[in-house]
């Protein structure tokens, strides 16, 4: 019967903390199709999972930064949802390719025209974002999740470093150091041919090196092979003699 307790108690302490630690896999969050480079473009999708069983999401919108706005901003076109693209005036003008911006997209929303995102389901919204801030680590983005029974959810607080992860987490997206680069130059593509025609170069060499110690390797063996073979036949020639002699 105790044993039957424990049990019981730590299946019913195991459900708890599952339940309790659910929602911190649940929550919004964006990532990078590949690479985020300060100072490049990227494709950033923003995954939106359904946390409730009796409603669909039929709703997102995802607040950008303005302390380091983007000037392009374009989504991928999604089949079953109305996408809208909102810009404002930046309060400072940005620079871009000899270009000055005086506004830049602060927001973008999507709005189920069907079922939108049925509970035990994901769904990702993609975006190509650029150029991406050479100033800083990461970008915050607040989202706020609607759904069918207009319930909203706002993931809206800032995570903060050395601190536990808050309840409703901003999607935030970490920036990698800037590839040089970005567009790629001549003297890169020269580089980079060279360094890969100095590569094959020491692997046809490393390759032939490796054949040739083969070779003497089994040439060796040959020889080795035939002096023991004329050592084994001499020696048959002594004995038989021997035998005779007596």
């Amino acid at each position: 019967m105790k044993a039957s307790r424990i049990a019981a108690a730590g299946a019913a302490a195991g459900i708890t903390v599952l339940a309790l630690s659910a929602p911190a896999f649940a929550h919004v969050t964006v990532q990078p199709e590949g690479t985020a480079a300060k100072g490049g473009y990227a494709v950033v999708d923003f995954k939106v999972p359904n946390e409730r069983d009796d409603a669909s999401t039929t709703k997102l919108e995802v607040t950008f930064p303005t302390d380091h706005p983007l000037a392009s901003v374009m989504p991928e076109p999604m089949p079953g949802w109305k996408i809208e693209v909102t810009k404002s005036k930046l309060d400072k003008p940005l620079e871009l390719h000899g270009e000055k911006i005086t506004e830049a997209v602060t927001k973008v929303t999507w709005t189920a025209d069907g079922k939108g995102i049925e509970p035990g389901y994901f769904e990702k919204f993609p975006l190509s974002v650029g150029q991406l801030p050479e100033d800083t680590d990461q970008l915050v983005f607040k989202a706020l999740q609607t759904y069918s029974n207009k319930e909203v959810v706002r993931w809206i607080e800032v995570p903060q470093k050395g601190q536990e992860e808050p309840d409703n987490p901003a999607p935030v997206l970490e920036l990698s150091a800037s590839e040089g680069g970005h567009h790629g130059s001549a003297a890169d593509e020269d580089s980079d041919a060279e360094s890969a025609e100095k590569a094959s170069a020491h692997t046809a060499a490393s390759d032939s090196a490796a054949s040739d110690g083969t070779d003497t390797t089994a040439r060796v063996l040959g020889i080795v092979g035939i002096v023991v073979g004329a050592a084994g036949v001499a020696y048959g020639v002594l004995a038989g003699r021997r035998r005779t002699t007596a």
